[in-house]
């Protein structure tokens, strides 16, 4: 995989991650200045320093666009994605016929949630949400690019964090909570990091005891995925080639791991 930067172990990333964290987020900064109001938010900030901490190549023009990060040396691009993916589309319409690409998405494997009052500016007690992220959580937003996703020049970076998440009370209800707008995420700890460069690389997505012929439905559920994904898995599955379809069951297709991936 074309990068700027050497591979490292999961020490040597912790200790990179650290020193990014350290250079963005500094003690006090989100008091004194505002959460959420910097130009660039804090998470896209914070992984941009980690995947390349020399900022002669960050936000390089490229092609009428801007790449989070370019270096010369490899011909490479990344870029960091911390929500819809679509808005990549037409970047990497462009950018993949010419140089390698990396897609870093970032998925909050556990969280804790601070209230912010939008008028004081007031911090209330954190808490941490019910809910924990996983690499399936990304099959939504991997799908509004799949035409790429099999491009022998893009490599899809999934990476599970935990994150501080501030949240203003600009909602309705009682408690403002209801429609409100997320301020500002800190990444504090990266769980792990997969990455995605050809299509049998999809296949740790497959648990090893489902049994086959299975149908969408089934995969997702094996995957501990919500039952209304599991359309979109199976559809990203099988446009990669790493599931095919082998027949019906009732009105369900059914599906068997391909013999032969590429």
């Amino acid at each position: 995989m074309p990068m700027c930067a050497d591979t490292f172990t999961n020490k040597e990333r912790d200790e990179r991650f650290a020193r990014a964290l350290d250079r963005i987020v500094h003690p006090g900064a989100r008091e004194r200045h505002g959460i959420g109001m910097q130009k660039e938010k804090t998470l896209h900030a914070v992984l941009k320093a980690y995947e390349d901490p020399d900022e002669d190549h960050h936000e390089i023009p490229i092609e009428n666009y801007i790449a989070d990060i370019y270096c010369e040396k490899t011909m490479s691009i990344t870029e960091i994605q911390t929500a819809n993916m679509g808005y990549l589309r037409e970047k990497l319409k462009v950018f993949l016929p010419l140089y390698h690409v990396t897609v870093v998405y970032p998925i909050p494997a556990g969280k804790w949630v601070t209230w912010v009052d939008p008028e004081t500016g007031e911090l209330e007690k954190r808490n941490r949400s019910p809910k924990k992220g996983n690499y399936y959580n990304a099959f939504k937003e991997l799908y509004k690019i799949s035409p790429y996703l099999d491009h022998p020049n893009l490599d899809i970076k999934l990476i599970l964090l935990d994150i501080e998440e501030y949240r203003l009370r600009d909602g309705w209800g009682r408690d403002g909570k209801r429609g409100s707008h997320r301020f500002d995420r800190i990444p504090t700890r990266i769980v792990s990091e997969t990455v995605l460069t050809q299509p049998r690389d999809y296949l740790q997505f497959i648990p090893y005891d489902l049994k086959e012929p299975f149908t969408a439905r089934e995969l997702a559920v094996s995957c501990g995925c919500p039952r209304e994904s599991f359309s979109t898995q199976a559809l990203i599955l099988r446009k990669l080639g790493v599931i095919e379809m082998t027949g019906k069951r009732g009105r369900s297709y059914l599906y068997r791991v391909a013999p032969q991936i590429d």
